[in-house]
């Protein structure tokens, strides 16, 4: 009678016991009433059955709980971050603008609103959440340039106005709320390219001058002077990102060859020497890639916030919201809150202190003027909003 019985597999409920549960099932009708034993009764080895069934359903009800419970913290994990919707960008909503910060204050110019090209020039103030319109930039107006800030002054320079890559560079005080032209750009000019500070100087590399680049080069405000350093380890880029952690600098991501670059590479200003880090792509055979996905792509923004890189927004041919955690301890990458408002490409994004920001972009023909700000340690919270503070 139980030989019938385990010669096929029991199912219950739809469940298919395991090899462990089918050996348990087995072990205990042998103790209870043996193979070839008699004397036990039909109703006897009917109750056991039925006994063992149930205990085979509480078994999977408990696993899949498990799994729940695995699922719900991983998932609780991954929503660490928190976005905080602030006052608006003050100019007209726009795409491939310029940003970069001096000091505790934000600067945002440039960029194109779906008509034409831009050259105002705006200051945001974190600590009065509140935007105040500046000296516009005396350049060409113009989308597809780069900025960076140093202590004390701001840079805006190459681009494309229309019809003309361009190649000239500016330089703005905000003690003085003016503009004076420096020399231009060391390189040929060109849009899409990246552009970063570390000690004090600037650094511009790589975008499109009609064909893909990768050199790089180097501004002195000191003397004034733009100096060609070892180019970029990787592949020829348009569109990438850039940021800066402890003094050096990181580039990723862009297109080539109408391929999305998964290379990911450390310059390190001091020794001029570029290191290779980890994909940031799933192209190993280890484990710490396998989640790798959303981080390449172009037109996303970047910006470091208490020794981590952060990379969000921008896509593969698409928008995106996803925003990914990088730190350079461990060369891995990490999945963080995506961001809160719509998807889209082309935004800026910059840092002060502990905070990281989102402002501007676009989605196909709808052009955005939110600003949101980026919490990495704290835990993500619903329609988390801050009011305009007056001044």
């Amino acid at each position: 009678m139980f030989n019938s019985v385990s010669e096929s597999p029991i199912t219950v409920n739809s469940f298919k016991l395991s090899g462990k549960q089918r050996s348990l099932r087995n072990g205990l009708q042998t103790l209870l009433c043996g193979q070839h034993d008699r004397v036990c009764s039909k109703t006897i080895k009917r109750g056991i059955l039925n006994t063992l069934k149930i205990i085979m359903v509480c078994s999977l009800v408990l696993t899949m709980f498990s799994g729940c419970s695995k699922d719900d913290d991983e998932a609780d994990e991954e929503l660490i971050g928190n976005w905080i919707e602030l006052s608006d960008f003050e100019g007209v909503p726009r795409s491939d603008a310029v940003a970069f910060t001096i000091g505790d204050k934000a600067y945002v110019g440039t960029g194109y609103d779906g008509s034409d090209r831009l050259n105002d020039f705006w200051e945001y103030g974190p600590d009065v959440n509140n935007w105040t319109r500046k000296a516009d930039f005396p350049g060409a107006p113009r989308n597809g340039a780069v900025g960076f800030g140093t202590d004390s002054k701001g840079y805006i320079g190459t681009g494309y106005d229309g019809s003309e890559r361009l190649k000239d560079f500016y330089e703005y005080d905000p003690t003085s709320n003016a503009w004076q032209k420096i020399a231009d750009f060391g390189g040929s000019a060109r849009y899409g390219a990246v552009a970063f500070s570390a000690n004090e100087k600037g650094y511009v590399g790589t975008g499109d001058d009609g064909n893909f680049l990768k050199d790089f080069w180097e501004y002195d405000p000191a003397s004034g002077e733009w100096t060609q350093k070892i180019s970029l380890g990787g592949a020829k880029r348009r569109d990438a990102v850039a940021f800066v952690i402890d003094g050096k600098g990181y580039i990723c991501t862009g297109i080539n060859n109408g391929v999305y670059e998964d290379d990911f590479w450390e310059y390190d200003p001091f020794s001029n020497v570029w290191n290779k880090k980890r994909d940031i792509a799933n192209n190993s055979d280890s484990e710490y890639d396998d989640d790798y996905s959303g981080i390449i792509g172009i037109n996303k923004i970047a910006f470091s916030v208490n020794g981590r890189g952060y990379i969000a927004t921008g896509g593969s041919g698409t928008t995106g919201t996803v925003v990914w955690e990088y730190n350079p301890t461990t060369d891995l990458w990490k999945q963080r809150t995506s961001l809160e408002a719509s998807a889209r490409i082309d935004a800026v994004g910059f840092a002060i202190d502990d905070l990281g920001y989102i402002t501007t972009g676009r989605n196909s023909s709808y052009y955005f003027d939110d600003l949101w700000g980026f919490k990495p340690a704290d835990t993500q919270k619903d329609l988390d909003k801050m009011s305009i503070v007056a001044p």
